[in-house]
């Protein structure tokens, strides 16, 4: 009887559905899950981004995406919580979103004719089950050489101030971006490929697999 009553629970379980909530303020995660086919609604967290000039990219990177994660997943401990956090590295300096037009430009002009690496770490967890994991991703960008012009001309038709580096891939992005070496989603914002796999580890696969 013992045994039959475990395996009842065990089939409840199974049937479960899991949903899954994205702690982001940012429009372009929202996309690329949707266009992954996975179901799920969004919270956007309020919590200070951290820019520790002693940590390493990956670092803190990985520290936004957790802080981001458990300040949602406190109040939804029963929900499967996502968060991530972009951040882009030229020289091992650590360039984060501008606070105006004007350090955009700067930026821009920074990266233009060269090549920085962009790096996005993932937090997931369920906290009623005290799981979690991380992980992160690093791709290279080379720039165009862009004149002050193509500077101006490009932030004109984006906003930049919620964007690390200034910059988007997607979009207007082949006016600025000469090539991208590793994953594209990445630097759009979250890494599809490794985000799949470890949605699945949870439970949570799209709705066309």
């Amino acid at each position: 009887m013992r045994k039959l009553r475990r395996s009842l629970s065990r089939s409840r379980l199974s049937r479960v559905r899991r949903s899954l909530l994205l702690a982001s303020n940012s429009p372009r995660r929202r996309e690329l899950l949707t266009a992954a086919g996975f179901e799920f609604a969004t919270i956007a967290p309020d919590v200070a981004e951290k820019f520790d000039v002693d940590l390493t990219l990956r670092e803190l990177t990985i520290l936004n995406a957790m802080r981001k994660a458990i300040s949602i997943a406190r109040a939804h401990p029963g929900e499967i919580v996502l968060a991530a956090d972009t951040l882009v590295a030229l020289n091992d300096q650590i360039i984060g979103k501008p606070r105006d037009v004007d350090e955009a430009a700067a930026i821009l002009r920074r990266l233009s004719g060269r090549a920085h690496e962009v790096c996005s770490a993932v937090f997931v967890c369920h906290l009623t089950s005290a799981r979690s994991t991380s992980f992160y991703e690093i791709s290279r960008v080379w720039f165009r050489r862009l004149s002050d012009a193509a500077i101006r001309a490009y932030l004109d038709k984006v906003n930049p101030l919620d964007k690390a580096g200034a910059y988007a891939a997607q979009g207007q992005g082949a006016e600025i971006i000469e090539k991208i070496e590793g994953s594209y989603t990445n630097v759009v914002g979250l890494p599809m490929e490794k985000t799949t796999v470890a949605l699945a580890g949870f439970g949570i696969k799209p709705k066309t697999a």
